[in-house]
């Protein structure tokens, strides 16, 4: 007894490990990727742990302006871009759900109920013809069962392939929303730069105005010449068409914002508001978290892992599958006995298929699945490359822009001492107009350069903070994946 008991443990356990069966293919493991030791920054600049200082989630909350903020949370809401990434989704997770159901076997019922009248003529059954015409009724209430056995991987390295693409359609789903949400504020903050160009533009126009009525003033009491009054005006004139023209920018970019956030652009406007934000401060960390924080990287090593995948499910075509399968219920011609014993009817059966010759069609899928992995792996590290140079880029030009900014300034302070010198002169008859005019084009001039290096200082940060994956990690994306259910053996 307690040896057939062993005999029958044994038996159980290699019909498990048969019925489990082995997974063909190579096992995914990460490639390296070239990363640098350390950024190429200079002071006020550090390497430390950028988490801290970058919002999860809501990373423009960095700049402090609830004007962006609405802005944002506006786009989140009704960017189609995003509609469409989230919809893809959605389909990603439906698709990896579909692959995962086939870990189950499949039932199914179909009852019938009929009644025929069989032909007096039939062909004679069982070698005795038929006497005379029959009317019966059929009642059958069967059941079918059916299922694949899973020998060397081929649905266990598919599901593998799908969940990693599911998990490639979130750090997407991520990316997408990424690249919304910068766009919405780099285009503020350009939109914010032209309001400040534009409050440069209408101040000087109204300080030359003014200009203008002083000279014409002289030069109806015989103190200046006409040649002065008309380089005020001509300079007045060319700085109100300057203004004019930066309406169009500023509406072109208003329109943009209006795309951005999910409005019609004839019906979106954002009120006038100099600049006067500046760049939070980031920090960088080591080059090599940028493969964790970046979705776009992610998602190249999703579709890696997904790709490695494949080439499993190319090699389990070159074994056979084993399918096993079960029909059984009751029938009668009379409903009343249908749920006798004697109704029951059952069948129970497997069957083994391997290709003999397929003339080179599955070394070609093989190969074809080999090369799609390499293709991903080159793409993975490009993503890689081009993420570090897209921080390095972005922290130099934040450098190279405040070193801008400062000298900017001074420039700035120049050009308004040089003016009031060049008005007093003027005023004590020591110089013409044309070096008061001169002055008052330098200094507009340097003013809106200083409102440009302060708005590309602003898109430079957004920038920035894009490039270093906007708080994101891409250890949330494990979470991310279709888990089998036993409930899901009866889901429709």
């Amino acid at each position: 007894m307690f040896r057939r008991k062993s005999c029958c443990m044994v038996f159980g356990a290699a019909l498990a490990a048969f019925l489990a069966g082995c997974t063909v293919g190579p096992n995914y493991q990460r490639v390296s990727a070239p990363a640098p030791q350390k950024w190429d920054v200079a002071e006020p600049w550090r390497e430390s742990a950028p988490k801290d200082a970058v919002p999860k989630g809501e990373w423009w909350a960095v700049f402090h302006d609830e004007d962006l903020s609405a802005l944002e949370k506006e786009a989140l809401q009704a960017n189609q871009t995003l509609q469409a990434a989230m919809a893809n989704y959605q389909q990603a997770r439906a698709t990896t759900a579909l692959q995962v159901a086939t870990i189950f076997p499949t039932f199914g019922v179909s009852p019938t109920a009929e009644r025929q009248r069989l032909s007096g003529n039939r062909p004679p059954s069982g070698g005795i013809p038929p006497l005379s015409p029959v009317t019966q009724n059929a009642y059958t209430l069967p059941f079918t069962a059916g299922y694949e056995v899973d020998l060397f991987g081929q649905r266990r390295r598919t599901i593998e392939s799908a969940q990693a693409s599911y998990q490639a359609s979130a750090a997407d789903l991520e990316n997408i929303r990424l690249v919304v949400t910068a766009d919405v504020a780099g285009d503020y903050f350009t939109l914010r730069q032209l309001d400040s160009e534009l409050g440069i533009l209408n101040r000087t126009v109204d300080t030359l105005r003014r200009g203008l009525e002083l000279v014409d003033s002289r030069h109806k009491g015989g103190l200046a010449s006409g040649l002065d009054v008309a380089q005020e005006e001509t300079l007045l004139q060319t700085t109100r068409t300057q203004a004019t023209l930066l309406l169009q920018q500023r509406k072109q970019t208003e329109d943009a914002i209006a795309v951005l956030v999910g409005k019609p652009a004839p019906d979106f406007h954002i009120p006038n508001k100099e600049l006067n934000a500046e760049p939070p401060p980031l920090d960088l960390g080591l080059p090599s978290d940028l493969l964790e924080r970046r979705p776009d990287i992610a998602q190249a090593e999703r579709q890696m892992a997904a790709a490695n995948a494949q080439i499993g499910v190319a090699k389990a075509a070159y074994y056979p599958s084993l399918n096993l399968f079960g029909q059984g219920g009751w029938q009668s011609a009379d409903i009343t006995k249908l749920a006798g014993v004697a109704s029951t009817f059952w069948a129970l059966g497997a069957n083994v298929a391997e290709a003999i010759f397929t003339g080179g069609a599955r070394r070609a899928q093989v190969e074809f699945a080999q090369a799609g992995y390499e293709g991903t792996v080159a793409n993975y590290r490009q993503s890689v490359l081009t993420a570090f140079q897209e921080v390095q880029d972005d922290v130099t030009g934040l450098i190279v822009l405040q070193q801008a900014r400062e000298t900017q300034q001074l420039a700035v302070d120049a050009a308004r001492r040089t003016l009031d010198l060049s008005e007093d002169r003027y005023k004590g008859g020591l110089v013409s107009y044309l070096d008061v005019v001169t002055a008052q084009q330098n200094l507009l001039n340097n003013e809106q350069e200083a409102a440009v290096i302060q708005g590309q200082r602003l898109v430079t940060s957004v920038l920035l903070v894009k490039a270093l994956g906007g708080g994101w990690d891409a250890s949330s994306l494990a979470a991310v994946q279709v888990k089998p259910k036993a409930k899901d053996i009866v889901a429709p």
